[in-house]
């Protein structure tokens, strides 16, 4: 049962840090998406594809709506990194106590060697 506990606990892992690579794609394209839209004259025409159709949309609000992802997705990271941490952190402790427990092994092997 141990073992299915810790294998979970690697799949966690590994699932965070998909999960974490796929943020910081696309906490990227937003701030690239952002540099663009300060580069524009407030008079420009600014469209945001929804589904197969780009519509119109205001400069402000297309401003606001990736300040707001950026936000978001700054959030996720961070309660991603957070989450990481504490998994990584069981994950060590776990090997420690394997450490331990091998040791302690090898030494009881080794003085039944002697005797």
């Amino acid at each position: 049962m141990a073992s299915s506990a810790g294998l979970r606990e690697l799949q966690h892992i590994s699932k965070n840090h998909q999960i974490r690579k796929k943020y910081t794609i696309q906490l990227g394209e937003n701030e690239l998406v952002l540099k663009e839209l300060d580069l524009l004259n407030e008079d420009a025409n600014v469209y945001k594809l929804i589904g197969p159709v780009l519509v119109k949309q205001d400069m402000a609000e297309a401003n606001a709506n990736v300040k707001k992802r950026i936000e978001y997705i700054s959030a996720e990271l961070k309660r991603l990194d957070s989450t990481l941490q504490d998994l990584e952190d069981k994950q060590n402790s776990k090997k420690e106590t394997i450490l331990k427990l091998q040791q302690k092994i090898q030494s009881l092997q080794a003085g039944k060697g002697k005797a």
